[in-house]
């Protein structure tokens, strides 16, 4: 299944005969909370889901995304009315990466019907709600496994053996900054392969064939095991859907960078990539 939908196929499917569960996953990097642009307007029927308390554990040794706790995180997709039965699409403000997240937690614990509006919130031509709805408890029961996660001794292999791709600002990988994290730079052996390079203006991604190309110029192929790091496993998740539509199966290594660099006994690479 396509991981994205479009707007025109979102709207088609929410009046047929079995329509997803919406979860409003709006979040930005050091912005405002999200919760207050839900109730001012969000797609109709949509449940707002917090990245922060019920998409990540709370922030540590583990980085400041880890992974939530899995009973917490099934409870909170039940309550949002998210069964294994039912299809269900995420969304965000537009810039992807905090329904990436939830699109990555469902499928990795199992749910096998997940999308990402594509273009998010900004590409929905209809009429907007700010009733906040009640919807019947899911069943839904996450079981972990079902798509690739990484620790950091896994990823520090990987980068050696397979391709480990850095989902950040290319500055950031090149640690001419570091505005968040203790250390600047980057995993030695990966890849510089910002995440905003994978979509257009208006946030949807690029065709499948610009993907593929760009991911093939930069080390993919059908021999090569690869997966993917940010700062703290969020827009890491972004890449990992973009790799999916270009056809190719990538894990997370879930801590990123936040957690890497809390480790001053690990290694950290400075420059450009050595590509």
């Amino acid at each position: 299944m396509k991981p994205i939908i479009s707007a025109s196929e979102l709207a088609s499917e929410s009046v047929g005969a079995r329509p997803p569960v919406l979860l409003d996953v709006r979040w930005s990097l050091g912005g405002p909370p999200g919760r207050p642009a839900y109730e001012s307007g969000h797609l109709p029927g949509a449940v707002y889901v917090d990245l922060d308390a019920e998409l990540a554990g709370p922030p540590g040794a583990g980085g400041r995304h880890p992974l939530p706790d899995l009973d917490a995180f099934g409870a909170a997709m039940r309550r949002a009315g998210v069964s294994a039965d039912t299809p269900v699409v995420v969304y965000d403000g537009g810039l992807g990466w905090g329904a990436a997240r939830a699109w990555w937690l469902l499928r990795w614990t199992g749910h096998p019907d997940v999308r990402v509006l594509d273009g998010g919130l900004a590409a929905w031509p209809g009429e907007l709600s700010s009733r906040t709805p009640a919807p019947e408890p899911g069943d839904f029961v996450p079981v972990p496994g079902a798509a690739g996660v990484l620790d950091a001794d896994g990823a520090a292999a990987l980068a050696r053996s397979g391709l480990l791709l850095d989902a950040r600002a290319a500055e950031r990988y090149r640690g001419d900054v570091e505005p968040i994290d203790p250390v600047g730079g980057h995993i030695p052996g990966a890849v510089s392969a910002p995440t905003t390079e994978n979509v257009a203006e208006d946030g949807r991604f690029l065709p499948v064939e610009s993907l593929a190309a760009r991911f093939a110029a930069l080390g993919a192929s059908d021999a090569t095991a690869v997966a993917v790091y940010c700062g703290s496993g969020v827009s890491g998740a972004h890449e990992v859907l973009a790799l999916e539509l270009a056809g190719i199966r990538a894990s997370l290594y879930a801590g990123s960078w936040s957690e890497w660099s809390t480790d001053p006994a690990r290694p950290v690479a400075k420059g450009p990539d050595p590509q």
